[in-house]
């Protein structure tokens, strides 16, 4: 078909649309504070139940195990979510999809506040943790965008430390609106306050962000990435998928464990009082947070010093674990400074496993890195979600929370075996592309 120039048309001109200018490091590390933001919200979110449990408990007349059963609901709907959000995140700009699943899980938080009874209180949190788990495909599709290789630990222990701010100024905002309120129904008014933080941050996310900085995922051309329809069989083929499959499982369920049964460990396994141990409860997670941005500075130092990504990985994961083992020795000990030292030791190390094994997924696939996150997520809360029923069925039987204690912070040594004998070796050309990456 002829192609003659026609003469009553413009000449073709460099289009006067600028191009965006490329954004500076302080914008990168601005975006990395907004996801602190983000899972600081999930978490507070999240945690208002566990910080409340013994209220709600009583007053709805729950046992430990309905309590259990709450905590396996929300798990396996945010299962359920992470599958559903990380297939959508490698579709759909997290741009306007991160806001959008913030918000829902915001409502449902607020709603919370307004149930009366178990079954309205297990919808709730099912709800609850479908949305909430759209938080982490979509986060970690970000800092795969806005950050480098060498970086990108750090970025993702910043995203990660938000779980713990949130977790920190969760009980001290309960105490704050609470308060020596003994009344019936006092517990709602957290739920309702802490779930409308989430418009703030929408509003602040949109305003800080423009299309092409987070832009969907193109559709793959013929030779350039792997198509959908292969996700499912790069899965099957890919080693360092499922040598990640127990470790995330582990990670887990230490740490999913301890979240729901921290405050009620120490209120009624060690005579603690609610004020005592939602303000501890602050404590933990603080040393968590700590812990989980030391890991990330760690594995930075020793990139910078020269050893391999993986290596720094590896050395951080192994020495979190060995901190984690030491609920065997938190679950015999009485109430008093020596418990509280070895919890908040054992907080530095179970926060700042993620850190390593985010950056660890973000290397599993590349066209495909938001459903594979979201599906190993997935797997991790089917498989830890029941044991919190299981741990308060053990609660309701023993009145004892030790033996539960001392099993949870043995998993993340089962992972770093895995670590050890299944990831595979590096190649020589493997490290000098995470170097310069």
């Amino acid at each position: 078909m002829s192609t003659a120039h026609n003469p009553f048309e413009s000449p073709e001109l460099p289009s006067l649309k600028e191009s965006p200018a490329p954004r500076s490091s302080t914008w990168v590390w601005w975006i990395s504070g907004l996801l602190l933001l983000a899972t600081m919200i999930n978490y507070m979110d999240r945690q208002t139940l566990a910080n409340l449990k013994v209220r709600i408990t009583r007053e709805l007349s729950l046992s430990n195990e309905l309590y259990g059963n709450l905590e396996w609901g929300f798990g396996w709907s945010f299962a359920a979510g992470s599958l559903f959000f990380g297939f959508l995140s490698d579709r759909i700009s997290v741009r306007f999809l991160y806001p959008a699943v913030l918000l829902a899980w915001s409502i449902i938080g607020v709603l919370t506040g307004f149930c009366s009874d178990y079954k309205s209180m297990l919808v709730c949190r099912i709800l609850l943790g479908f949305f909430e788990a759209g938080h982490w495909p979509c986060a970690l599709r970000t800092t795969k965008i806005v950050l480098d290789s060498s970086k990108r630990t750090m970025g993702n222990s910043i995203l990660q430390s938000g779980g713990a701010i949130g977790a920190i100024l969760t009980p001290p905002v309960i105490l704050m609106i609470v308060g020596n309120n003994e009344a019936a129904g006092a517990w709602r008014s957290p739920f309702i306050i802490i779930g409308s933080l989430g418009v703030v941050w929408a509003l602040a996310w949109l305003f800080s962000t423009r299309a092409d900085d987070l832009p969907a995922p193109k559709v793959e051309e013929a030779h350039d990435m792997p198509k959908d329809s292969g996700f499912l069989w790069e899965c099957l083929t890919n080693r360092k998928f499922w040598t990640l499959v127990p470790v995330v499982i582990c990670i887990n369920l230490t740490w999913q464990l301890i979240r729901a049964w921290l405050p009620a460990f120490l209120q009624e396994g060690r005579g603690a009082t609610e004020k005592t141990a939602l303000l501890f409860n602050s404590a933990y997670y603080i040393a968590a947070d700590a812990g989980c941005i030391a890991a990330g500075a760690m594995t930075l130092w020793m990139a910078k010093k020269g050893m391999s990504p993986h290596r720094s990985r590896m050395l951080v994961f192994g020495f979190c674990a060995a901190l984690t083992a030491l609920t065997t020795v938190a679950s015999v000990l009485p109430l008093g400074p020596g418990l509280y030292v070895v919890l908040l030791i054992i907080a530095a190390g179970s926060l700042g496993l993620f850190p390593c094994y985010y950056s660890m997924s973000q290397e599993t696939s590349e066209r495909h890195m938001g459903k594979t996150a979201g599906l190993l997520g997935a797997l991790a809360w089917l498989v830890s979600s029941p044991m919190q029923s299981v741990f308060g069925k053990i609660v309701d039987r023993t009145h004892s929370y030790d033996a539960g204690l001392a099993v949870a912070g043995i998993a993340p040594v089962v992972a770093l075996v895995a670590l050890l004998f299944l990831w595979p070796s590096e190649t020589v050309g493997d490290r000098v592309q995470n170097t310069e990456g």
